[in-house]
C-alpha cells in the first residue's frame, strides 16, 4: 500500500498532531507525516515531532507580516521540498488565502471545535454554553477559503452537561478529537472520501452502523419514545 506523504501544520503545542502522529506509526496507516511545519519557532509542538523522528520546519509569521501571499509562497516551497501531497491542519492559528486554498483543494483538511457549522471561529466552547445547547463536539472538514469553511468529512457530538465549565466541556470535546481526527485523516488518505460540490461522502468501514443511531440530551425516557413510535 502507497501511504500518502502528509504535512502536519502547527502553530502551538499540537495536541492533535500528536493524535496523528500516534496513528501515522503504524505501517498500515494510509498517511505518512514526513513533515510538521510550524508557523512559530517557539510552537511546542516542534520538539515532540523531532522527538518521534518527524522532520520539522519553521516558515516565521512575523518575517512576512502584511505579506499573507509571501507567506504562503514560503511554506509551499518547504511542502514541495518534502513530497507533500495531503495537509493537516492542527492549531494551525493562521487564516489561508483562497489561492492557497485553491491549490490544496480536496487536500487539505482541519479539525474545529464544534459541529459546523455552529460557532465558526474562536471560543466555541464558551459560546456554545452560553447558547445553552445540548449537544456540541467537534468537525473534521476540507478547507475552504473563509473561515471553518468546507466539506464535512466526520463529526463527534458530546452532552452539555448542567455542571459544565468551558474548561471541563473542552476536555470532552478533546478527547473526541483525538480519535476523529486520525480516522478522518485517513479516510481521506486511503481514497475513501468523494466531494460532490459542498458534500463529502465518506465510503468508512464502520460508518453504517451508526447512521442507525441518534444522539439526545437529554435522552427521552421509555413514554416519550413510545409516545413517539405511536405518534409516527
Amino acid at each position: 500500500m502507497r501511504r500518502v506523504p502528509t504535512a502536519i501544520l502547527i502553530s502551538g503545542r499540537g495536541s492533535n498532531m500528536a493524535a496523528l502522529l500516534a496513528a501515522a506509526a503504524d505501517p498500515a496507516y494510509p498517511a505518512e507525516i514526513v513533515l510538521v511545519l510550524s508557523s512559530r519557532p517557539d510552537a511546542a509542538g516542534l520538539a515532540h515531532a523531532a522527538s518521534h523522528g518527524v522532520k520539522v520546519a519553521v516558515v516565521d509569521q512575523r518575517d512576512f507580516r502584511g505579506d499573507r501571499p509571501g507567506f504562503e509562497a514560503a511554506m509551499d516551497a518547504v511542502l514541495a521540498r518534502h513530497g507533500v501531497e495531503l495537509i493537516a491542519l492542527a492549531g494551525f492559528m493562521r487564516v489561508l488565502t483562497e489561492g492557497f486554498c485553491d491549490r490544496w483543494r480536496d487536500r487539505l483538511v482541519n479539525i474545529h471545535p464544534s459541529l459546523l457549522p455552529a460557532f465558526k471561529g474562536l471560543d466555541t466552547h464558551r459560546r456554545a454554553l452560553e447558547a445553552g445547547v445540548r449537544l456540541h463536539g467537534c468537525t473534521v472538514h476540507l478547507v475552504r477559503p473563509g473561515v471553518d469553511e468546507g466539506p464535512i468529512l466526520a463529526q463527534a457530538a458530546v452532552p452539555v452537561l448542567p455542571e459544565d465549565t468551558e474548561a471541563s466541556l473542552a476536555a470532552r470535546v478533546l478527547r473526541q478529537e483525538h480519535a476523529l481526527y486520525p480516522a478522518a485523516l485517513g479516510w481521506l488518505a486511503g481514497g475513501q472520501v468523494r466531494i460532490e460540490g459542498d458534500i463529502a461522502h465518506v465510503a468508512a468501514p464502520g460508518a453504517a452502523p451508526w447512521a442507525a443511531g441518534a444522539l439526545a440530551n437529554p435522552l427521552p425516557g421509555p413514554a416519550a419514545l413510545s409516545t413517539t413510535a405511536q405518534e409516527s
